[in-house]
């Protein structure tokens, strides 16, 4: 049986041209994807009806060709499963219900079944997809779904302060996620996932000695329980914002690949990282944006940088809503052209 490209790139091959998936692919700046938001009436109606969040899943796939389909759900989905009530804040982003105190840490029971219309997407994503594309299962990081979780929102600062006065509890904070995350993603793999990324949105957040506690300990827990139950899924790493940090990460936690933001230079990261390791990104989504010559210029530079190791090409962070169509088409064409 043939292995598809990204597949052969995240167990080590070079690919010329490299594989290409795009962090929110299915998203606002689709028609389609407006459209179906419209007659679903909200994002968490699209992310627990398979049917729709399949349907999302797919809709890139189609109209890109895609190498990889990433599941369409939310990154707060195990801290939803653990308790708290999450809603969309139109324009403004997730919310987390009742703001989490350190004394109910020990109160927080995961409910499995939870999972359950998460993995049923999954499973429909699979049977569409033909053998080429890569269907790719997800999860926040701990640390970042913590930050959440004790803020109620996107705030970083509430988590980090409690991590330093009370790490303890903090800590069955973290064990608790990293316990429920390991379901998760082992669900999502048995339901036909072949490859899974971890997203640590707010690693850059922290200080060196913590960024080792609560980014990297974790992070190293999950992968190392899930080379033990699925040996041979892909693990992707994604420490948004740990600039130079990243090496570190890279050896410590033992993911298969690691994705690389935008403020990352391509070159240092090519010299810095270990040779065989792949790389996914990391392309600014403003570039996309801008279309043009940035766009043209960008893509080249990454590819070039990258041409010595196992590469997939990406953005550094996710598509901005207001990006045209045409420059996604520029993009996916500027990837797959010889240099």
């Amino acid at each position: 049986m043939s292995v598809s490209p990204l597949m052969a790139v995240l167990n080590g091959e070079r690919r010329d041209p490299p594989p290409v998936w795009i962090m929110r692919q299915a998203g606002r700046y689709l028609p389609e994807y407006r459209r179906t938001r419209a007659e679903a009436g909200g994002f968490l109606n699209m992310v627990y009806r398979p049917e729709t969040a399949a349907e999302i899943t797919l809709q890139p796939i189609r109209r890109f060709a895609m190498d990889g389909a990433i599941l369409f759900s939310d990154i707060l989905i195990v801290a939803h499963a653990l308790g708290q009530d999450l809603t969309f804040v139109e324009g403004e982003g997730p919310r987390l219900a009742p703001v989490l105190a350190m004394g109910e840490v020990d109160t927080l029971v995961p409910h499995l079944a939870h999972f359950d219309p998460i993995y049923a997407t999954v499973a429909r994503v699979r049977a569409a997809l033909g053998p080429e594309t890569t269907l790719i299962g997800f999860a926040g990081a701990p640390w970042t779904v913590a930050t959440y979780m004790v803020a109620g929102e996107g705030s970083r600062e509430e988590a980090r302060v409690l991590a330093y006065t009370d790490p303890v509890a903090f800590g069955r904070l973290i064990d608790a996620i990293v316990d429920t995350t390991i379901e998760y993603l082992c669900g999502q793999i048995a339901a036909g996932a072949q490859a899974v990324k971890i997203f640590d949105s707010w690693a850059g957040a922290l200080a060196a000695d913590e960024f080792v506690r609560w980014c990297v300990e974790p992070t190293a827990r999950i992968v190392g329980a899930l080379k033990a139950r699925h040996p041979a899924v892909p693990v992707i790493g994604f420490p948004r914002g740990a600039g130079e940090k990243i090496v570190a990460y890279a050896a410590a936690t033992g993911v298969d690949g690691l994705a690389i933001d935008d403020a990352i230079d391509p070159d240092w990261a090519h010299a810095h990282l270990p040779p065989a390791l792949p790389v996914q990104g990391n392309l600014d989504n403003l570039a996309l944006l801008a279309g043009g010559d940035a766009l043209e210029a960008g893509v080249v530079r990454i590819r070039r940088a990258f041409a010595g190791r196992p590469h997939i090409f990406n953005l550094g962070h996710g598509v901005l809503p207001q990006t045209p169509v045409a420059h996604m088409e520029q993009l996916i064409a500027a990837v797959r052209r010889p240099l």
